[in-house]
């Protein structure tokens, strides 16, 4: 599925899994939302605040409007 590449960083409402943060980045950026999952599961195997920048994240991305 080609996402056209979004000028902000907003959570998406649709393709989420958990709060829609991987998704938003990804489109962001123009990556793919599954690689950004990946990246950040095994960014969980390495030490580092991991989990509190994604709930940072999920607090101040807002959702889009579609």
């Amino acid at each position: 599925m080609n996402v056209p590449q979004s000028r902000s960083l907003v959570r998406p409402r649709n393709g989420t899994v958990i709060a829609g943060v991987c998704a938003g980045l990804a489109d962001r950026f123009g990556l793919g939302r599954n690689m950004v999952r990946l990246l950040f599961v095994l960014s969980c195997l390495l030490p580092g605040p991991q989990f509190v920048i994604y709930l940072v994240l999920w607090f101040i991305m807002p959702k889009a409007d579609y």
